[in-house]
């Protein structure tokens, strides 16, 4: 992985295949910012080259003052939203649930193994069935594992905000397993 500041160098100097490896550095996390917050594959990918256009345009501006990747997955997740009201697409706050978080259970036995690559399977499902706000807020601090900081500026939500939206999607999360595990057993 080359520096930061070599590659923004590279690419401002006109360096094609920098531009490139900047590309292949940040798809993922781009694809997983546009994927939490966007339904429809075709706008997704449209979005994907959105995104690395405005990132190859305004890259001069780029003044160090965050990570490369922070600045680029803040594109990303402004370019989504931006896209979600234009298209008048819902992203407000579902209402709160007063319930107490508890923690899930872990299970060691390696005979569980299947079972619990199934259940992986099984909650990355219906975290896409999460509201766009907290799918993205949860991709960004366990997937990407980025800090409330850095969630912080690439929303621009408040701190609160995001922790609140955090604890929010594990809670309404963590129902959802409840109730798909719960109709599993009944089976």
């Amino acid at each position: 992985m080359i520096d930061d500041r070599v590659l923004v160098s590279q690419i401002l100097s006109g360096d094609k295949q920098a531009f490139r490896a900047l590309i292949k550095q940040n798809e993922r996390l781009v694809g997983h910012m546009i994927g939490r917050l966007v339904d429809r594959n075709e706008d997704r990918e449209e979005l994907c080259q959105d995104v690395f256009m405005k990132v190859y345009e305004k890259l001069g501006e780029f003044s160090f003052q965050s990570k490369l990747s922070t600045w680029i997955a803040t594109i990303a997740y402004r370019q989504s939203i931006n896209h979600l009201r234009k298209r008048k697409i819902a992203i407000s706050d579902l209402p709160e649930d007063e319930n107490k978080m508890e923690s899930f259970i872990s299970i060691d036995d390696p005979f569980e193994n299947l079972a619990n690559q199934q259940v992986d399977e099984m909650v990355f499902a219906l975290i896409e069935k999460l509201p766009p706000q907290y799918k993205a807020i949860l991709t960004l601090y366990h997937v990407q594992e980025m800090s409330y900081p850095e969630i912080v500026e690439i929303t621009g939500l408040p701190e609160g905000t995001v922790k609140n939206y955090l604890f929010r999607a594990r809670q309404l999360l963590k129902e959802k397993v409840k109730k798909y595990l719960g109709n599993e057993v009944e089976l």
